[in-house]
């Protein structure tokens, strides 16, 4: 049987069968995190999560090892060729190291970063256009005749790469969320976190949220007051006890945030506080973990 026939027939069965026509999945998959309930898959510190929804396939992070990542995509069975682009929250290597291994196979993948010098762009003229004339030509910054772009390196510096400094939608009800932070430590590290538009509300993807991930929630209410999920790591393995029971009061109370599943930088205080604030409307994420969307 020919290709062109076993398609019109298969056709013709979805159109006489449309209750069995297979319909794009609704779905969070947890690829890369340190901990899950599965023996055969890899655990390491970072973070990886595969978003389906409204027909496109969105990787959002690449976790903190190729190898691994690569391992645990094949344990999982992702098929990279499938996927429609990369989102990077940031920059650090617990999120970017697998990129290698993705960019391998799908080298014209679009990846969306932050608008972060690390991932490229143009050193700024104005770090050697404040020339001093008299300085002997071999002083000088490119020998007193700059070029009009100087391009900042990057290790991925062949890859589709798309900074992100505003708001985005990506796709139809995918949008992008933009923050920088403002918390010692991370000063001015631009992030971008993944919202997605459902009929119960929001479901917020964080990768580390650096800003607190309370500025990720309030930036996403812009396009949707309410959020049915926030998943993702939210960063708060250094937070006192005290200070991560307030967020998890404001979470529940104040930003009526309806579930969460968090992991990678929550930290094990965080899972526990987070789960007693939240009763059965705390969703386990651990790496492998399939949480369906509405």
């Amino acid at each position: 049987m020919s290709r062109y026939c076993y398609v019109a027939i298969m056709a013709l069965f979805a159109l006489a069968n449309p209750g069995r026509a297979e319909e794009h999945p609704k779905q969070l998959k947890v690829l890369y995190d340190a901990f899950s309930k599965s023996p055969q898959l890899k655990k390491d510190w970072g973070y990886a999560a595969l978003v389906q929804y409204g027909g496109k396939q969105i990787l959002f992070d690449t976790g903190n090892d190729a190898d691994m990542f690569a391992h645990n995509l094949e344990q999982l069975k992702v098929d990279v060729s499938m996927l429609d682009c990369i989102v990077i929250s940031h920059r650090h290597g617990d999120h970017t190291n697998g990129l290698l291994h993705v960019l391998k196979m799908r080298p014209d993948i679009p990846v969306y970063v932050p608008n972060d010098e690390s991932f490229g762009g143009s050193t700024p003229r104005a770090w050697f256009e404040r020339r001093a004339e008299s300085l002997p030509r071999h002083m000088r910054y490119f020998d007193g005749e700059p070029p009009n772009n100087v391009p900042h390196g990057t290790a991925w510096r062949n890859a589709k790469i798309m900074q992100v400094k505003e708001p985005k939608e990506l796709f139809r009800g995918i949008h992008l969320v933009s923050t920088v932070s403002e918390v010692k430590g991370t000063l001015e590290l631009p992030e971008l976190s993944l919202a997605v538009l459902t009929p119960k509300g929001l479901v917020v993807l964080t990768g580390c949220g650096h800003c607190g991930v309370e500025k990720v929630v309030a930036q996403a209410t812009s396009l949707d007051k309410r959020i049915h999920l926030l998943g993702g790591g939210f960063h708060l393995v250094a937070q006192s006890e005290p200070a991560i029971e307030q967020l998890a009061v404001n979470l529940r109370q104040c930003w009526k945030v309806q579930s969460v599943a968090p992991g990678h930088c929550t930290g094990e205080q965080g899972f526990l506080i987070l789960r007693k604030q939240f009763g059965d409307r705390y969703i386990y994420a651990g790496i492998g973990e399939v949480i369906p969307l509405p």
